[in-house]
């Protein structure tokens, strides 16, 4: 027999409209503390009680716009949606976006006006907005409920968690522990124990030892953590858990169900696979530490940006290599680089760059997105080193354009840029000239003397 369970609850927003300090405030936590650049940057879920012992589930869900599909994600599992909104701010892009994603899922919503106790604070402001997008609150002709909060004095939170459970209970949110087993993946992940999968329980039970299938995968259950990091047992309907045990990682947002049971499994999200970069564009390697934020950063890549391959969890030898025959720098977000590892992407002259906060990782993409509109008027590879007294010369061939002595040049190491260089001596044959073309070969010394090797590129470049 089905009864109620606890409900599965995402919170959605803008951007710094307090999402995290208000679920801070309902767990008593200090999630944001800890996260790189104060955003919450993978799902993961706890669980609370009420005042009244009652449970509730709450997925996380960032903020920044690169992680719109993992708030569309996280409305897809939720049976509510609490849509917070700034007092100060009032309706803002994201906000109507995740409106969307409510309206969309077919969901009950709750909205919480945030940050109340500011003296710039204007409820009935957000009341006429919310109007405007089509969405009556209770007080103003409307039956979606409200509730007035400040996070960081802690008032109205009882309040919004009461206003969740009576939404619960009318929606009536129901399973049963011992029907057929239904999970959803919201994140998937690399510990040191290996590979682990993030789920919420829809409705069934999930038990160590189970035998589980998700995106045509089979796993036994090694391991069950629950929201706290403990290893339980089993877990029931509305409840969030770490599955150990999977040897490849599902999809995000696919269907887990029992081995056996047949179902077909549901997969939210597409593989990015290896492949070459086109003209003009910029080759990258990406790895991240979780499939969400993966998924999250490939759908918000701007044009020009090849992805060369992508992958989760720290960075291998193998993606040096990769890196080095594609000719693509390797971008890292939330992981870690051995020693190892860093030392042989120095030797393959590969470029290693790592982000903790998915903003710089984008900025830093649009900043090479803008070097690479330097038109490139020649290019010339080095070929042998002369020696002399005091100066080295380059005896470079020329691949393509032309070099003239007044060029502007930069020197390239693979993707690395050494510098800016200056032509002092450009000399074909012994003799001076003003310039060189594609096919022949010449003599340059320039300054400042950077310490190149046979194998730099010089190319021509008009700024």
């Amino acid at each position: 027999m089905k009864k109620l369970r606890p409900p599965i609850v995402t919170v959605l927003g803008h951007v710094d409209h307090g999402k995290t300090t208000l679920l801070d405030a309902i767990r008593k936590t200090k999630v944001t503390s800890g996260e790189a650049g104060g955003i919450t940057q993978s799902i993961g879920a706890s669980v609370v009680k009420t005042p009244d012992g009652k449970k509730i589930t709450f997925i996380d869900t960032p903020g920044h716009a690169a992680f719109a599909k993992m708030r569309s994600r996280g409305a897809k599992v939720a049976d509510i949606a609490v849509l917070v909104i700034a007092a100060d701010d009032g309706v803002m892009p994201q906000t109507k976006e995740a409106i969307s994603y409510v309206k969309e899922a077919k969901i009950p919503f709750i909205v919480a006006i945030t940050k109340t106790d500011l003296p710039s604070a204007n409820p009935e402001s957000v009341r006429e907005q919310l109007g405007k997008e089509g969405i009556a609150l209770e007080g103003s002709g409307g039956d979606v409920p409200v509730a007035l909060v400040s996070a960081k004095k802690g008032i109205g939170i009882k309040e919004l968690t009461e206003l969740i459970s009576l939404v619960a209970e009318v929606n009536e949110i129901k399973a049963g522990e011992t029907s057929a087993l239904n999970a959803v993946v919201i994140e998937t992940g690399k510990v040191r124990a290996g590979l682990v999968v993030s789920v919420v329980v829809k409705d069934g039970t999930l038990k160590v030892g189970d035998e589980l299938r998700a995106s045509g995968l089979s796993a036994k259950a090694r391991g069950l953590f629950n929201d706290q990091g403990k290893s339980v047992k089993k877990v029931g309907p509305g409840e969030p858990v770490l599955i150990l045990g999977f040897s490849q990682l599902p999809e995000v947002g696919a269907k887990i169900v029992h081995q056996g049971e047949g179902a077909k499994q549901e997969v939210l999200v597409k593989k990015v696979g290896v492949k070459n970069a086109k003209e003009g564009e910029i080759p990258i390697v990406l790895k991240a530490q979780n499939q969400g934020a993966l998924e999250a950063i490939v759908g918000g890549l701007p044009k020009g940006i090849s992805l060369i391959a992508t992958g989760i969890g720290d960075i291998i030898e193998n993606d040096v290599f990769l890196a080095k025959a594609s000719g693509a720098r390797i971008m890292v977000f939330g992981g870690k680089v051995s020693p190892n590892v860093r030392k042989l992407a120095n030797t393959e002259g590969v470029t290693i760059e790592t982000f903790e906060v998915v903003y710089e990782l984008f900025k830093r993409l649009e900043e090479l997105l803008a070097e690479g509109k330097e038109k490139i008027l020649g290019k010339a590879e080095i070929i042998k080193i002369f020696p002399t007294k005091d100066k080295k010369i380059a005896g470079c061939k020329m691949v393509d354009g032309l070099i003239t002595k007044k060029s502007t040049l930069m020197l390239n190491r693979g993707e690395n840029k050494l510098g800016v260089v200056r032509t002092v001596s450009l000399r074909k044959e012994k003799k001076e000239v003003e310039e060189v073309r594609k096919g022949e070969e010449f003599g340059i010394f320039f300054e400042p003397q950077v310490d190149f090797k046979v194998g730099d590129v010089l190319l021509s470049v008009a700024i």
